[in-house]
């Protein structure tokens, strides 16, 4: 790996210009006077625009502009010690040492790692110090490149790996009992992730203040530096086991659903880097408040674990679940809007929405064909709803195969991955074609990112090779061979579901869907089931109404454990339950409402053996009468709050309420004369307890 400072990148007490563009302009020019970018111009720009979004000076006189640019072709640091200093936003003032970090597009791992180190070492006062006290440029290149592992020989402390969790051990708990930051009586632990747009400097360097702001106040933090080269998941058992979480970034957190439930602080990067001790303290008050504002999402055990102790099993597992959970907010949108359109233009709404939208207006509603109760301005509403609904349900497929690409080769893999789902369109494939498209685009897509192309070509790759060849192949794959087969796989499904609707079979598809639902409660299993039904509703019709039969099953039977539970607890038998499960059981009958089968959980946790079995007779109980009652549900989600979206309203009603009478009995029924004597051990030793006073 070539030197990533060399003596001609670095200017010494010189004026490089009034203001920070002018500075970052002639720093960039430097980079490429030595060769190791194409163009001064491409190379600002970029830096440039990541100035814009956030400034880049820091606290102590330092500014670090950087960017990710495809004009770069060798990882580099230009260095100037400015006189006089230069605004770059800090809150203490002007900054004299400036770094232009430069790196390719597709910078590889080892070279991100070492501009990292970078970020890192200017956290600490004597490297500074050093470059302020340097008198030539050969002893600053020796300086940096000791602090980034470049130079001879190694420092005695080395930064840590860029891509490891960082951690703040607590040696004393007086630090934090005397600053407040105790909770429970011991000292707060706090999990922590930052990360930034380019995730290069701000990421480690924000990582790096928190983990000092910890072991000062003597408390347990644990930071995960997301960086553009990776990151290492914090471990499960440090996530649960914190009180709050920091968030300190710039961009989307990666599967925040790890996090789920717990008390969080968000801000920008730049935050953990010039107040990490504020961060801290508002995430101890965050922990100790019940107010505070939670991550929301549901908790995935399986994403929290790091990616390379998966087996194959839990990997293909986690990147069809992300292709799922990016696909449903198009479905949830589009189901409901589609609902809206029914509700105000009728369910005749569908014959001429599209001309009625391009042609009429509110100022001139339509006069013919009106389908609405409420009519013409109901017909142009609905219409307008139900083409809006219609559009976004369109997407269904290419999301679900585009992020199924995008888990398996990040953002590369998205646009074949999007391509491969609309040529799954095209073939009538269906949701089937969208997830082997996903998979084939995101396979190809990382191994063609992992080839080994001459530097002048990589930035090319992920913005131009990647998604051309991947497309390529994929789609090609899809059209060639694989798209009829699963078209016709898809058209056999469709007309088996649509010829056992009205019939007795259909109610089978129901139990089988209610037994899913009701297993394991939001796990691997529910979620199957689910997202069956979610992605049939793209082909449902006033003509086809069997995915809105499914859809309507699968919702009804997933309320029933958190409802079930909650009656159980709160009316039924509370005496057969201790005080902390009939406080669950309050709460339960919300989630329940919403249809969040997880509100069942606490429940399960603590007594699956009666719990999940129970729960799934309700289920299949639930299923079977929603089959047999032909309620149909435009809506993906939502439970009760979503009622004018179902019909007929009764017949949904109905089977929820059966199915959470029947699970409800079974349970107490189990729990009254089934392994009686245990609960009574428990309850024995709860009362035995002396409460505080």
């Amino acid at each position: 790996m070539s030197d990533t400072i060399t003596p001609g990148l670095v200017s010494l007490d010189a004026a490089l210009g009034a203001d920070k563009s002018e500075v970052i302009r002639s720093l960039a020019a430097r980079v490429v006077a030595e060769g190791r970018a194409t163009d001064a111009q491409a190379l600002f720009d970029d830096a440039w625009a990541r100035e814009e979004k956030d400034e880049t000076g820091l606290p102590g006189g330092i500014a670090i502009p950087h960017a990710k640019s495809a004009a770069v072709t060798t990882p580099s640091l230009a260095f100037a010690r400015l006189k006089p200093g230069v605004d770059f936003g800090a809150p203490d003032g002007a900054a004299d040492l400036v770094f232009l970090i430069a790196a390719p597009a597709d910078a590889a791992e080892a070279h991100l790692a070492v501009l990292s180190k970078l970020a890192r070492s200017l956290m600490q006062a004597d490297f500074t110090a050093g470059l302020r006290a340097a008198t030539t440029d050969q002893e600053v290149v020796a300086i940096v490149q000791t602090a980034i592992g470049e130079g001879a020989p190694a420092p005695a402390a080395a930064p840590a790996a860029p891509l490891s969790p960082t951690t703040a051990a607590t040696t004393d708990a007086a630090p934090a009992a005397a600053a407040g930051l105790a909770v429970d009586g011991r000292p707060a632990r706090i999990v922590a992730v930052t990360a930034c747009a380019t995730g290069i400097a701000h990421t480690f360097m924000a990582a790096d203040a928190l983990t000092a702001a910890g072991k000062k106040a003597g408390i347990d933090l644990v930071v995960e530096p997301q960086g553009s080269s990776g990151y290492q998941a914090l471990p499960a058992d440090v996530i649960q086991g914190a009180d709050a979480v920091i968030f300190a970034t710039d961009v989307d957190v990666r599967e925040p659903q790890r996090f789920a439930g717990k008390p969080v602080v968000r801000s920008g990067v730049k935050r953990g880097i010039e107040q990490p001790d504020q961060l801290i303290a508002e995430a101890v008050a965050a922990a100790k408040s019940p107010s505070a504002t939670r991550v929301g999402g549901e908790a995935a055990a399986v994403a929290s674990a790091p990616a390379e102790k998966l087996s194959w099993g839990a990997r293909i597992q986690r990147i069809l679940l992300t292709g799922v959970s990016y696909m449903i907010p198009f479905v949830a949108g589009g189901g409901l809007l589609i609902a809206l359109g029914f509700l105000l233009g009728g369910y005749n709404v569908t014959d001429n929405a599209a001309n009625v939208i391009v042609q009429n207006s509110l100022w001139d509603l339509p006069t013919e064909e009106i389908t609405s109760n409420y009519g013409p301005l109901g017909q142009y509403l609905g219409s307008v709803f139900f083409m809006i609904g219609a559009t976004s349900m369109g997407f269904l497929v290419s999301a679900l195969s585009g992020y199924i690409a995008f888990a398996i080769a990040d953002r590369p893999g998205i646009a074949p991955g999007f391509v491969a789902g609309a040529v799954a369109v095209l073939m009538n494939a269906g949701f089937i074609g969208g997830i082997v498209g996903g998979l084939l685009a995101g396979v190809t897509a990382w191994w063609i990112g992992s080839w080994r192309v001459p530097r002048w070509l990589r930035g090319l790759m992920p913005v131009v090779i990647i998604p051309l060849l991947a497309s390529i192949v994929a789609s090609g794959l899809m059209i060639l061979f694989l798209g009829r087969p699963i078209a016709t796989l898809m058209e056999w499904l469709n007309v088996w579901l649509t010829d056992l609707a009205g019939t007795a079979g259909i109610v089978v598809v129901g139990v089988i869907l209610g037994l899913m639902m009701c297993f394991d409660l939001g796990g691997p299993i529910n979620k199957v089931a689910y997202a069956f039904a979610v992605a049939g509703l793209a082909a449902g019709s006033p003509e086809n109404p069997t995915p809105y039969y499914i859809m309507a099953a699968v919702m009804a039977a997933g309320m029933v454990p958190p409802l079930a539970m909650a009656l159980a607890s709160t009316v039924l038998a509370r005496n057969l339950f201790p005080p902390v499960e009939r406080e669950n059981g309050k709460a339960a009958w919300l989630l329940g409402a919403a249809f969040i089968s997880e509100g069942a959980i606490p429940f399960a946790a603590a007594d699956p053996l009666r719990v999940i079995p129970a729960s799934m007779v309700g289920g299949a109980v639930t299923g079977a009468l929603s089959m047999a009652f032909a309620v149909q549900s435009l809506a993906p989600h939502g439970g009760v709050f979503v009622l004018f979206a179902i019909q007929p309203i009764w017949g949904f009603l109905v089977a929820i309420a059966a199915g959470t009478v029947v699970t409800a009995l079974i349970v107490v029924a189990l729990k009254k004369w089934v392994g009686r004597k245990e609960l009574e051990q428990a309850e024995a030793i709860e009362s035995a307890v002396p409460v505080a006073a």
